[in-house]
C-alpha cells in the first residue's frame, strides 16, 4: 500500500528547502556539481512530495521536511440566522442609489455606503 502523503502537492517553499538541503549534500561531497544541476532541475519541476523525495532516495539526512497539510476549509459553516449579515452593505448601497434618484438628489448621500461599511465592520469585529 502506498503512502497517500506522497501525492500531496508541494509549493515553492518546499522546493526552496529541498534545493537548500541538496546544496548541503553537494557541500559535503556526496554529489558533484553535475548531479546537483540535474537534481536541482528536477526539484524545480517537482509537483508532489513523492517526486521530491525520490530525488533524495540515495542520500542520508538531511532530507526535506514537510509540515502536515492543513485543511483549507476549516472554518465552521455560518449559522442560517447570520447569513443575512453579509448582505448589509450591498443592501445599503442599493438603498442609497434608490434614495438618490427618488428623493435626495444630493451626491453626498453616497457617503453613507462607506460609513455603513466601516461601522458594520467595527461592530462585527467586536462581536467575534
Amino acid at each position: 500500500m502506498s503512502d497517500p502523503s506522497r501525492d500531496i502537492r508541494i509549493g515553492d517553499t518546499e522546493r526552496q528547502q529541498a534545493l537548500q538541503v541538496l546544496g548541503e549534500h553537494m557541500s559535503a561531497g556526496r554529489i558533484d556539481i553535475n548531479e546537483y544541476g540535474d537534481r536541482s532541475a528536477k526539484i524545480t519541476t517537482a509537483k508532489t512530495r513523492g517526486e521530491l523525495m525520490a530525488l533524495f532516495y540515495d542520500l542520508p539526512d538531511p532530507r526535506p521536511q514537510f509540515v502536515s497539510p492543513v485543511p483549507m476549509f476549516n472554518e465552521p459553516a455560518k449559522a442560517p440566522a447570520r447569513r443575512w449579515e453579509s448582505a448589509v452593505v450591498p443592501v445599503v448601497g442599493i438603498a442609497v442609489v434608490i434614495l438618490f434618484f427618488a428623493l435626495v438628489k444630493n451626491p453626498l448621500i453616497f457617503l453613507l455606503v462607506p460609513a455603513v461599511a466601516i461601522l458594520w465592520g467595527q461592530w462585527n469585529g467586536r462581536r467575534r
